[in-house]
């Protein structure tokens, strides 16, 4: 008895360690060598430069900061309306039951059973053959209680690595909205940067026919060689080779989009987006590395992972140390209805069961929840390296950009002006079909480029938000609180 009463005064012990989150990276610095105060500029609409700004904060609507209703809209209703988004939800709740499951061994465990019987007895076969057959009705009711004293804590402990459980599926629903809303934003650059090169590979289709043309006439008066006439159709047609593809392009983008949204591509019908409608977001957060941890919702479920293995080591241990329990059972029986619980019955008996031999699968299962734990720390620094390499590709990528868009620029007005003057001198004779095609070409692919840079300037940004995370439980109650 005193053996029993020193264990039930452990009932608010827990075997196990006590998680303990582990310590701020102490790296100052997310890139090395460090970022300039500011990005190139180019005289372009979407050029202007990005300030890289420690004390800028991260909104969690960051996309807003594009200046597009429409695109505003898109997120809004990705958010409502993804399936993906939709999934995350669903298994949020499966893992808040699961919490509530676990939290149910808490307490005592109470059910409640009643029956009747009708039966026909032998007295021959009850050793007395005098008393012939007999029928009758048999009712019986009882109820049962157990209860199973958490001494070491095991129960609670498995309480705990369901409540982590949970959070890490919070922070996945998290990490569903932030990838949800990135890859909206850069869908919709994607189908403006398609347009733009679209646009710019029509106008040099049509620049390129008027050259065919002109050729053409030419040769009829004699002005030209069929050599000349066969460079432009051929460059001409080289040219339409690159419409194809583009749109095709177009339409997966859109398709892409759609799903997003939650539709089929057929039903999506928004109006078509170009780079001139965004605005470049111009303020870029510069993060300490303590604070991305914070931030990422990746970093913070890899934590909440790293807590739930530490809480089954406690599982484990408890497992091998006694288990303390209490039964009770309260009923009667009766051949009539009326007579039930005239004459009750009970029995109340405490137990204590302590494994004994299991051939070491108890000592196994524990290392293995230790070696689990192990390989979860590993995974949480490994997430929390990556997350840095992730931060610092894309601050550096955003200087990048800005650096080869203005690069871009220059080449292509210079290729502009270079296709511009030659075919003032092919006009007067000055210059040759050979020429002329050598400046459309490297001219097309100047305009290309430029368009591509630019809209890498607003896809590497949104990447950027991405990479830096913010705080999508806000973000995800405003949209679902929308009208």
């Amino acid at each position: 008895m005193v053996s029993l009463a020193g264990l039930l005064t452990c009932g608010g012990c827990a075997v196990g360690p006590d998680f303990k989150a582990p310590a701020a990276p102490a790296a100052t610095v997310i890139t090395q060598p460090p970022l300039p105060a500011q990005t190139q500029a180019t005289p372009v609409a979407g050029g202007a430069a990005q300030r890289f700004d420690p004390a800028a904060q991260l909104p969690s609507r960051w996309w807003t900061a594009y200046g597009s209703d429409r695109l505003d809209r898109l997120v809004a209703d990705a958010f409502a309306n993804s399936p993906t988004i939709a999934s995350a939800q669903a298994a949020l709740r499966i893992a808040q039951e699961q919490v509530n499951v676990q939290r149910g061994a808490l307490f005592p465990t109470i059910s409640g059973s009643a029956g009747v019987t009708r039966e026909k007895l032998n007295g021959a076969a009850q050793g007395f053959p005098q008393a012939g057959s007999f029928l009758f009705t048999l009712y019986n009711a009882s109820v049962s209680l157990s209860y199973d004293f958490d001494v070491f804590g095991g129960v609670r402990r498995g309480l705990e690595a369901q409540e982590a459980a949970r959070e890490a599926q919070r922070e996945e629903l998290e990490a569903t909205y932030q990838t949800l809303a990135a890859n909206v934003v850069t869908a919709a650059v994607l189908e403006a940067s398609l347009r733009a090169q679209i646009d710019a590979t029509r106008e040099l289709i049509a620049s390129a026919q008027h050259e065919v043309d002109l050729s053409r006439q030419e040769f009829e008066l004699g002005g030209a060689a069929r050599s000349d006439v066969s460079s432009a159709e051929s460059n001409l047609a080289s040219v339409q080779a690159t419409l194809p593809p583009l749109v095709q392009q177009l339409s997966a983008a859109r398709s892409q989009l759609a799903v997003y949204l939650g539709k089929a591509p057929s039903e999506y019908d928004e109006a078509q987006f170009d780079l001139a409608s965004l605005q470049l977001p111009l303020d870029i957060p510069l993060m300490m590395p303590s604070e991305i941890v914070r931030q990422r919702p990746d970093v913070r479920r890899a934590q909440a992972l790293l807590h739930q293995a530490s809480a089954q080591i406690g599982v484990a241990t408890a497992n091998m140390l006694p288990h303390i329990g209490l039964t009770g059972n309260f009923g009667d029986s009766a051949v009539s209805f009326r007579s039930l619980f005239t004459s009750n019955v009970f029995s109340l008996a405490g137990n204590v069961t302590q494994p004994l031999f299991q051939g070491g699968a108890l000592n196994a299962k524990r290392r293995a929840a230790i070696a689990t734990y192990d390989q979860s720390l590993a995974q949480y620094r490994q997430t929390v390296l990556l997350a840095f390499k992730n931060v610092a590709d894309t601050l550096r990528a955003l200087d990048t950009d800005a650096q080869t868009l203005a690069a871009q620029y220059r080449a292509q007005t210079a290729a502009a002006d270079s296709l511009h003057l030659i075919e003032q001198r092919y006009g007067l004779g000055g210059a040759n079909h050979l020429e002329l095609l050598v400046a459309q070409q490297q001219y097309q692919r100047s305009r290309v480029a430029y368009v591509q840079a630019l809209a890498a300037r607003y896809q590497d940004t949104a990447a950027l938000f991405l990479a830096l995370g913010g705080d999508w439980k806000q973000a995800g109650q405003a949209v679902s609180a929308a009208p």
